[in-house]
C-alpha cells in the first residue's frame, strides 16, 4: 500500500512538472505578443546610450513592437558576426554595417533592400538627403538606411590664428592658403597642420576635386578592376603632405584619433581634419576658440563636394516578413525630424531628414555651436556625381590600409607618384582576387 502511494505522487508531480513545462514553453513563445526587432549595431560608449533612447522612444510610442540594440563590437568584428548567422532565421533583424561594406552586403544577397518597402507603401524619400542617400543607391535601388552619417571637416585654432596674425573666421580654402597659414602657424610649440593616416581622408580629398577612386564610375557601373587614385587628383593631394612635411609645417600624428584630437587640444598642432561627428566634443574640449572650414581643394580646382562616411542600416533577407516590416516601422521613426534633431545634437552625426534643422531645437544649438552649420552647409553644398557618390568595392577596408601604408611611405621620403603607383598596383591584384572569387571575370 505505501509502496502504490509513492508511486501515486511520483507520478502526479510528473504530470505536474509536464504541465508547468507546457505552460512556460507557451508563455515564452508568446511573450507580450510584440514582434521583437534584434538591431546589431557597432556605437559604443556615449553613442551607445544614444542608441538605446532611439529604441527606447520607439518601443513607448506604439505596442506591436519592440526593438533591442544589441552592441556587437567594431564595424569589422560585427560583420564577421553577421556572417555567421546570414541567411538564417537567426539574423539580426536589422544591421549597422560601414560605408566601405556596402559593396560587401549588397554582394552577400543576405540582405533586403529596404527599397522593397519603399515601392510597397509609395514612402516618400524625397524627404531624405540625397547626398547622403546616394552612397547606398546602386541602380536606382536604394539598398540600406543611412544612419551614422559624417563627413571629413577642416578643424582650426582660432586663437592661434590671431596670434599668427591671421583671420579667425577665415579657414583656409585652397593648398597655397593651407600651405601660407601653416607656415605662420608653426613655431618651436606648434606645427601647422595634421592629417590622420586613414584613408577615408585621401578618399575625401580626391573627391572634392571629382576625382575617382576605382574605374567603372568609382565601382557604380560595373565591378571595379582597378584603381585609379593615382591620377592627377591624387598625386596632387600626396604632393601637398609631401611638401608641406619636408617643410615642418605638416605633423604626422599616427593612425589613432584620440591622439590627434590631443594634439590639437593641447596646442600641438594649429590645423587638422576630423570627423563632422567629432565637432561638438573638440570645440566642448578645447581650451580655445575653434573654427571650421570646407575641405581645402588645389588652387585652380573648383570645389565638388564631400562623400557620406560613417555607417547605415540593413535588414536581413532570410527573416520572417512580419519582422522585415517592423524593422521598416522602426527605419522610418529613426528618420522623422523629431527623431533625427536629437540624434543629430546628441551624437554630431547629420540628419537624414533635413527638416530637422528647422527645428527651434536645433537653431538653438546652432547659435552655439556655429561648427556644426559649417559641415550641413559643405554636404548641402555637394555637387552629385559618381565622385562624391563614393566608391563600391568589396575590398574596400584592405584598400585603405594599402593607401594608409602608401601615406606614410612619405614621411620616409618615398616620392608622392612612387607611393601612389605602389599603392595602386597591390589594390589592382587585390580587386582581381575578388573579382575572380566572385566569378566576374
Amino acid at each position: 500500500m505505501k509502496k502504490l502511494w509513492v508511486v501515486s505522487i511520483l507520478c502526479m508531480l510528473i504530470f505536474m512538472t509536464a504541465c508547468s513545462n507546457d505552460s512556460a514553453t507557451t508563455e515564452e513563445a508568446s511573450g507580450d505578443g510584440k514582434t521583437e526587432v534584434i538591431f546589431w549595431h557597432s556605437m559604443s560608449g556615449e553613442l551607445e546610450r544614444v542608441v538605446q533612447e532611439v529604441a527606447d522612444g520607439f518601443n513607448a510610442e506604439q505596442d506591436e513592437i519592440t526593438v533591442t540594440p544589441v552592441f556587437q563590437g567594431t564595424y569589422e568584428e560585427a560583420i564577421t558576426k553577421f556572417n555567421t548567422v546570414a541567411g538564417t532565421e537567426d539574423a539580426p533583424a536589422i544591421m549597422q554595417t560601414f560605408e566601405v561594406g556596402t559593396k560587401y552586403m549588397i554582394d552577400s544577397g543576405k540582405i533586403q533592400p529596404v527599397q522593397k518597402f519603399i515601392d510597397d507603401e509609395g514612402y516618400d524619400m524625397n524627404q531624405w538627403e540625397k547626398n547622403i542617400t546616394n552612397y547606398y543607391a546602386v541602380d536606382d535601388t536604394q539598398y540600406s538606411m543611412p544612419f551614422n552619417s559624417s563627413t571629413p571637416v577642416l578643424i582650426y585654432n582660432k586663437d592661434a590664428f590671431k596670434e599668427a596674425g591671421l583671420d579667425p573666421e577665415k579657414a583656409p580654402e585652397t593648398y597655397s592658403e593651407l600651405k601660407e597659414a601653416a607656415k605662420k602657424l608653426t613655431n618651436d610649440d606648434q606645427v601647422g597642420f595634421s592629417i590622420l593616416n586613414y584613408g577615408w581622408f585621401i578618399e575625401e580629398l580626391i573627391a572634392v576635386q571629382g576625382g575617382l577612386f576605382v574605374d567603372n564610375d568609382n565601382g557604380r557601373t560595373g565591378n571595379a578592376e582597378k584603381a585609379v587614385f593615382n591620377g592627377e587628383e591624387g598625386l596632387k593631394v600626396f604632393e601637398l603632405i609631401s611638401e608641406m612635411h619636408k617643410e615642418g609645417t605638416f605633423y604626422n600624428t599616427g593612425q589613432n584619433w584620440d591622439d590627434i584630437r590631443a594634439a590639437f587640444q593641447s596646442g600641438k598642432i594649429a590645423m587638422y581634419l576630423d570627423s563632422s561627428a567629432g565637432i561638438r566634443a573638440t570645440v566642448d574640449n578645447a581650451p580655445f576658440e575653434v573654427g571650421a572650414g570646407y575641405l581645402p581643394v588645389p588652387d585652380g580646382v573648383d570645389r565638388q563636394g564631400v562623400i557620406i562616411g560613417g555607417a547605415s542600416l540593413w535588414m536581413a533577407k532570410d527573416i520572417d516578413e512580419e519582422k522585415q516590416r517592423a524593422a521598416w516601422e522602426f527605419m522610418k521613426y529613426v528618420t522623422t525630424p523629431e527623431v533625427q534633431a536629437q540624434w543629430h545634437l546628441k551624437s554630431g552625426y547629420f540628419s537624414i531628414n533635413p527638416a530637422a534643422y528647422d527645428l527651434p531645437l536645433v537653431q538653438e544649438e546652432w547659435e552655439k555651436y556655429p561648427q556644426l552649420k559649417v559641415t550641413v552647409d559643405q554636404l548641402k553644398n555637394t555637387i552629385p556625381s559618381e565622385a562624391t557618390q563614393g566608391a563600391l568595392i568589396s575590398v574596400f577596408p584592405e584598400a585603405r590600409q594599402k593607401v594608409v601604408s602608401a601615406m606614410e611611405s612619405l614621411y620616409q621620403g618615398v616620392e608622392p607618384k612612387e607611393a601612389l603607383e605602389r599603392a595602386a598596383a597591390e589594390i589592382d591584384q587585390s580587386l582581381e582576387a575578388a573579382n575572380r572569387k566572385n566569378g566576374s571575370q
